[in-house]
Parts: C-alpha cells; structure tokens; sequence
C-alpha cells in the first residue's frame, strides 16, 4: 500500500508540475486554457473553476493542458441554422443555445445567416418569429451551450495561433522547464536533510565493528592512496576497496593535516551480479554550508541531464536496445524499490524521473513538447505558421507511435516481473 500510495502522489505530481508549466505561461500569454487534465481516457473526477476544466482520467500515461486553438473547436455554426440567443446585462449574447432550446425558454431563437466570434465578436440572422434582420454583438466569455454543457467560444485573440513565436515557444517550453525546476528543488531538500556528498574521498560515518573501524580509520579521514594507487574522488576509493576483498592494503591518509599510513583487509560481500567485492564499513561525508546545497540541486540536475541524453543518444545509435526502456509497470516496480529503501531514495528516484520527463518531452518528435516547438521554429524562419491541419496529422500519427512504443515497453516490463 505505502509504494501505491507513493507511485500515486510521484505520478501525480511530476505530471502536474508539467502541466501547470504550461497551463501558468499559457494564461500569462492570454490564451484560453480550456482543459488541465492529469491522465488520459474517462474522466473520473472534474473541476471547473474561471474558465478551465480541471480532470483527473482513468490512464496514468501523462497528461495534457488543451489550449483554445490548438484543437479544432468542436461547435460551429452554420448559415441556416437555428440558435437560442440569451443576453447579459448590457445587451451583449453571453449565452449561444445549439440544441435543446426548449429548456431555454426566455432564449431569443434565430436563423443564422452569418457568425464571427473570432475577430467581430458578432451574429447577424433572422428572428424566427418577426423574420427581422438583426445584428448581436457577442461577449468575448460567451458560452456555446449543447446537451447542456458549457463550452467558452475563443476569440482569435484568446488562441494559441494568435501569439508571437516567443510567447508560443515559452508555453510549449514551460512544461519540461518545470521539470527540471521540481529536480532542482528536490535535490536542494535531499541537501538540506542530509547535507551534500563530498567529492573528494572523505569519510564520514565509521560503522562498528567493520574492517574501518577495527583499522583505526575515523570519521573526517581523507584518503590519499590505496597501496601505490592515488585516490582523487570517492568513486576511486570505492572502486579500488571492491577491488579487493578479504586482501590488506595499505591507506595513506590525511587527518588534519597530518599523513599517515593505516592497513585494512576489506570483507568479502556478495556484490550485485553476484561477483565478490570488498566493504570496510564507511560512509561518504557530506558538505552542509548552505551555498554547497543549492550548487547541488544545479549540479546534479545537469549531470543527470547529461547521463539521459547520452542514453538517449545510444537508444538512437543502436548501442541501447528497446529492451532497456521502462513504462509504467517497470517505474512501479523501481519505485517500489526505492520506497523498501527509504524516503531519501524515494526522492532521488522521484528526482531522476523529472529531468527524464522533462528531456523526453523536449525530444523532437511528433507530439512531443520538442516536436511542437520544431513547429514554432519553422513558423519563425518560414514567418508564418505551417497549416494547422497538417501539423495535427502529423502530431496524430506521433501520438499513435508513441501509445504503440508504450504498449511495447509495457509488455516488455511485464514479462520482466515474471521471468525469473
């Protein structure tokens, strides 16, 4: 239950830092942001609050924030037609009834015979009752209403076409920006909560009765050598004591200044392929200055950034296979992992999974924050947007791929859990 319950709040929260990247610099640009949806399919739980729709839907594969004019619009009216007109107070329709204007019964009905809600704001047709010609000036937060649901028209100045190619790209931007933000944080907490590790091949805590402590060694050593091998960063140290299981060496050391040389036989322990390392019981010392954890949120969030991109590069290259990829199945499996470990582990994992999601979004592929933003960028050299009919079957068909890449990682993580 504690790793559902974890996997549910990871999810949930890496999915709406994202969104809210782009629904926050969407609103700040003028759009209208009909939809911030966490999840995909049914919907099980809605929320309206001003002028956006707030979701949560059955599938845990991501999540979308719909943007007025970045979809077609599904209502449109046609010449002919008969509609319900209802008014504010100052004369302006604020209400448009499609069907079921027998509900609607103080609704003025007409026959269209024109309709601009883009630029005019405005609806010229014919009473049905007096056959007069009239002309109606639309409030710019007019709703559409059909079977009874409230949909906001969009003004072209309230769509996401209507923006200056820093504003668009800002937006697309914005959702793996956050990403990277909610890494950043995270490691500045592990920082503050457990200070940051030392690069250098300090010691911290001694455990007793291991080969550390029985040899002297104590808290605040720095390792300088390994018999005749120099030792810059605790990553040397580790490597050369697994080296050597149950076989002496000899540590040069600095203690405060002074040099001394210290023996110590590592014990032999079970190492994760099965093969046999050497463990002398230490732990790495961690930095606490202040100035030390905030250059660590940055630091690590770009290393990490840089250790998925050069996956990612193998992936492309072939050096990678399919098979290394993970879904949702396989996130769960390794959050459960991380969860039996601790919370500190929980919060790195949860960390690691951001920068991932924020660099796979940026990737330039179809329906991808990347593949959007190519868009953008085509826009400004070209200086004018592509069709937008053509670019959503483009998106479409990304789409499409990557639901069948998902379903082809998900199986894979599957039979992973069940093959011994």
């Amino acid at each position: 239950m504690n790793t559902v319950i974890a996997f549910i709040f990871m999810f949930g929260l890496l999915v709406f830092i994202h969104e809210f990247g782009h629904m926050i610099f969407a609103k700040r640009a003028g759009m209208l942001v009909r939809e911030f949806a966490i999840g995909f399919g049914p919907k099980i739980f809605s929320y309206r609050k001003n002028e956006t729709l707030y979701t949560v839907r059955l599938l845990p594969i991501g999540g979308y924030v719909r943007v007025a004019g970045e979809d077609p619009e599904i209502i449109e009216l046609k010449p002919g037609q008969h509609i319900g007109l209802e008014f504010n107070q100052i004369g302006k329709v604020n209400k448009i009834i499609v069907n079921n204007k027998s509900k609607h019964p103080n609704a003025r009905v007409i026959e269209v015979e024109r309709v601009d809600l883009d630029h005019e704001l405005m609806i010229t047709g014919y009473d049905v009752d007096s056959e007069e010609r009239l002309t109606f000036d639309v409030d710019p937060k007019a709703f559409f209403i059909m079977d009874e649901n409230e949909t906001q028209i969009a003004p072209y100045n309230r769509q996401f076409a209507s923006k200056s190619v820093p504003k668009k790209a800002m937006q697309i931007f914005a959702g793996p920006m956050m990403n990277f933000i909610l890494a950043i944080v995270v490691f500045i907490i592990l920082g503050f909560a457990q200070g940051v590790p030392v690069e250098e091949a300090q010691l911290g805590e001694i455990s007793e009765n291991y080969p550390a402590d029985e040899s002297g060694l104590q808290q605040g050593d720095r390792i300088l050598q390994v018999d005749n091998t120099s030792i810059d960063t605790w990553v040397d140290f580790v490597m050369e004591i697994q080296a050597h299981p149950n076989e002496e060496v000899e540590l040069t050391v600095d203690r405060n200044g002074e040099i001394m040389n210290l023996s110590v036989t590592p014990r032999a322990i079970e190492g994760q392929q099965g093969e046999e390392i050497g463990q002398i019981g230490v732990r790495q010392a961690f930095d606490e200055s202040p100035g030390e954890i905030v250059k660590y949120g940055f630091t690590e969030t770009y290393e990490l950034s840089t250790l998925i991109l050069t996956s990612v590069g193998q992936l492309v290259t072939g050096q990678l296979s399919i098979d290394n990829l993970a879904g949702p199945v396989g996130i769960y499996d390794v959050t459960d992992q991380a969860v039996q470990t601790g919370f500190y582990t929980f919060l790195t994992w949860m960390a690691m999974l951001s920068v991932n999601l924020g660099i796979i979004n940026l990737l330039p592929l179809p329906a991808l924050d990347g593949g959007r933003l190519l868009f953008v960028g085509y826009e400004a050299v070209r200086g004018k947007p592509i069709d937008p009919q053509k670019e959503g079957i483009v998106h479409f068909l990304g789409f499409a791929l990557l639901m069948l890449l998902m379903i082809v990682v998900t199986w894979n993580d599957i039979q992973r859990l069940f093959t011994p």
